[in-house]
């Protein structure tokens, strides 16, 4: 059984949720959710990415959608409480999540932020 999450812990907008879905559909079907990870490095100490999983542990995180499921590692929603994920389509075949209000991963985007990990873009 895993942990429920809040849209108090982790957020998605509405373009986020919408990607989202768009992507979800395209998936096989023993995909169960979209995992939200924290990695070390970057400008800002830490960067985040997402990726389709297979797998959901008892200790992982899940904050349930219409049509799929949002997946944290325990270690990672430390990182991610108060964090509202975007999708932004700057219409120029530049389309990327972004990461905002990054609480505590310190740092600022600098010359070297990338879209995705601190909302930087």
């Amino acid at each position: 059984m895993s942990i429920s999450l809040t849209e108090t812990e982790v957020t998605l907008t509405s373009p986020a949720v919408e990607k989202m879905t768009e992507l979800f559909a395209q998936v096989e079907d023993n995909v169960q959710g979209v995992r939200v990870y924290a990695a070390q490095g970057g400008c800002s100490g830490i960067s985040f990415g997402m990726a389709f999983t297979d797998e959901i542990s008892a200790q992982d995180g899940v904050r349930d959608f219409e049509s799929f499921k949002l997946v944290v590692d325990d270690g990672t929603l430390d990182y991610l409480r108060g964090v509202e994920i975007d999708f932004v389509d700057q219409g120029d075949g530049n389309a990327t999540f972004v990461f905002n209000n990054l609480p505590k991963a310190g740092g600022g985007c600098g010359s070297c932020g990338s879209s995705g990990s601190g909302g930087c873009s």
